[in-house]
């Protein structure tokens, strides 16, 4: 006779059950630093906040607690950037992708409890046709935007090998996995896991090669972006919040070197929710 199974029973058989993810290790912090973007809403959630478990200098603490969306994370990552420090936040913007939900109850609980995610910079080299250099680390996306109404040229190397002689477009990205929800989905870039040490390169309204869509590149590459024309047709470059203008090369590598720790509620981890994110429509 066949064993007759239920559907759960039978992805059980089928697909092994996935391992719990383990949660951020220690006892719960005595020393936060609270944070907040400049909105009403974020100001009186810090003063509520202090006046409950009290306010240490950002040198000083264990954790800082962002209270903002998800611009004001990427700004506060930057400033902790390659600091042994970690960052909770919790929502008082919109999005709130990298954000906790908002709560007063148990913080330092919540922070012992939650899981650890490791992120990773781009760090970028742009030239300009000054010959000005500018270095600037990205924790979403290095992004080349044409500047005039005409497209930009670019030429595409990674690793040294020409990869595309010429490609018109309004522009081109390189995102980091945890960017790769951002702006590089909008672009109908590819989302990637955290896990999977993949680089989404992505095109911007590419018009030659036409069908031409991106590539997944190891996070081990090096890129090199070369403005093809650039006096005719002017291109910037923007790491996260550092934009340059009149660009002619923009080198752009994984810096693992530099880190940045976020903290999340165990049932809202980073890896489960770019893993969600795919299956929202």
């Amino acid at each position: 006779m066949t064993e007759r199974l239920e559907p759960d029973e039978l992805r059980q058989r089928v697909m092994p059950v996935a391992p719990a993810p383990v949660p951020h290790a220690g006892p719960p912090p005595k020393r936060l630093a609270f944070a907040a973007a400049h909105t009403d809403l974020a100001a009186r959630a810090r003063a509520r906040l202090i006046a409950r478990y009290g306010d240490v200098p950002a040198d000083d603490a264990e954790v800082i607690v962002a209270l903002g969306g998800d611009g004001f994370m990427l700004e506060t990552l930057h400033q902790i950037l390659g600091r042994p420090i970690a960052v909770f936040g919790m929502n008082c913007g919109s999005v709130g992708f990298l954000m906790n939900a908002f709560g007063e109850d148990d913080l330092p609980g919540r922070i012992a409890r939650a899981q650890e995610a490791v992120l990773y910079p781009l760090r970028m080299h742009a030239e300009t046709a000054h010959g000005v250099g500018h270095e600037a680390l990205a924790l979403n996306e290095v992004s080349l935007l044409r500047q005039l109404r005409q497209a930009a040229k670019l030429r595409v190397t990674v690793d040294g090998k020409v990869r595309l002689p010429e490609l018109i477009c309004d522009g081109i990205l390189i995102s980091t996995p945890a960017g790769s929800t951002a702006y590089n989905l909008s672009a109908h870039g590819p989302i990637v896991p955290l896990s999977a040490d993949l680089l989404p390169l992505t095109p911007l309204s590419p018009f030659r090669p036409r069908r031409w869509r991106g590539a997944l590149l190891p996070s081990t590459a090096h890129v090199l972006f070369e403005v093809l024309e650039a006096d005719k047709r002017p291109v910037a470059a923007v790491a996260d919040f550092t934009e340059v203008r009149d660009v002619i090369s923009v080198a752009v590598r994984e810096d693992r070197t530099r880190s940045a720790t976020v903290l999340f509620d165990p049932d809202q981890a980073l890896s489960e929710r770019i893993i969600a994110e795919q299956f929202t429509v």
